[in-house]
């Protein structure tokens, strides 16, 4: 009887990818693989693709601002409970890996209830608030960062970095080409990568600077679902979109540079590949600062170029830019030098140790 996980996450992309990226190793070792998220969330679009079946339950959203849906939202996250626990029931699954998000919390709490062991993978400096509800049930904690072990139980910490799809390294620049329905050009090409949500201070700013900007690079914008600007299309070497799922590979190939947000998984991914960037992480006043932290630490170790949303103008985006691209060999030289963490197979170690 082969052996059984269930994955779960969901909410963004970044809770989403790394369970994807596990999937090839997974079924290399003989798993049955079964996905747990939400009825209708971007893990439901990402997972289909994989060929896993999936189940959606319902979920609530863990808000840090006033909503009268964080009135009715517990009463769904407590139904959801109820729905993973006869999901799990009914799957026995041997393992549950869990990437975080809102949809987790029910599934692993639910994991724990019926001692069914759980690893659990923050990808964050600081455990976000859906993980810290998952760890008390949780067998092991996975984490991108030194920096995150003291903020982890002792016995549960381990430090493994950010599982990265293994597709992303073997990308092919004439099929971006193709892809994007550009010819070849001596023109370096950026990358503007705003999260899967997209972001809106970032496309506005770079927007005003596309004049300029084009005057030296191509640049291929994924600026997230309906964020799109018609008024834009067909503008030479400038190419807007709202998602990419497997074209990526290939327009990391194709890629000399990064502007993109700091979302751990995100920024693992620019390291393995070892792209220079520039990051702008979310602001606090908008979210619980922890791609400040990322930023700061990729910064500190000389990965990355950083630029405070506070401070993002168009032309602060343009001189940071400029001097991120004149400066480039440094960046990828510091990168170069960075013991890559085999995440993948440190995971999989304690998949199979706990199966």
């Amino acid at each position: 009887m082969s052996r059984r996980i269930v994955l779960t996450g969901g909410g963004t992309a970044g809770h989403v990818t790394p369970n994807i990226a596990l999937l090839p190793s997974l079924r290399e070792a003989g798993f049955e693989v079964f996905y747990i998220g939400s009825y209708s969330g971007i893990e439901k679009e990402l997972v289909a693709r994989q060929n896993v079946p999936y189940y959606g339950i319902s979920s609530g959203k863990l808000r840090r601002y006033f909503d009268w849906q964080n009135f009715t939202d517990p009463f769904r996250v407590i139904h959801g409970y109820s729905q993973a626990k006869a999901l799990l029931k009914n799957l026995k699954p041997d393992v549950i890996f869990s990437k975080g998000g809102f949809v987790s919390v029910p599934v692993v709490r639910a994991a724990g209830s019926l001692h069914i062991h759980t690893i659990i993978h923050e990808s964050d400096m600081t455990p976000g608030l859906a993980n810290r509800l998952s760890i008390p049930v949780a067998d092991k904690v996975c984490c991108s960062f030194p920096e995150t072990m003291p903020y982890l139980p002792a016995g549960k910490a381990v430090l493994t970095g950010s599982p990265i799809r293994r597709e992303l390294l073997e990308g092919d620049r004439e099929a971006a080409l193709k892809f994007l329905g550009w010819g070849p050009s001596t023109k370096p090409t950026l990358l503007v990568i705003g999260g899967s949500q997209g972001s809106a201070v970032i496309n506005q700013a770079l927007r005003q600077d596309l004049s300029v900007l084009l005057k030296d690079y191509r640049i291929i914008h994924l600026c997230g679902k309906g964020n799109l600007d018609d008024s834009l299309n067909g503008t030479e070497g400038y190419r807007q979109l709202e998602y990419v799922s497997d074209e990526l590979k290939d327009l990391f190939a194709l890629t000399d540079f990064v502007l993109s947000r700091a979302g751990a998984n995100a920024i693992c991914e620019l390291l393995a590949l070892r792209k220079p960037n520039l990051l702008i992480p979310l602001s606090a006043a908008s979210s619980r600062g922890d791609q400040i932290l990322n930023a700061d630490s990729y910064q500190r170790q000389g990965y990355s170029m950083v630029l405070k949303e506070e401070d993002l103008t168009p032309q602060s985006l343009l001189d940071s830019l400029q001097e991120l691209y004149l400066d480039r060999e440094k960046y990828i030289e510091a990168m170069s030098k960075s013991s890559q963490s085999a995440a993948i197979d440190k995971i999989m170690e304690l998949i199979l140790s706990l199966s």
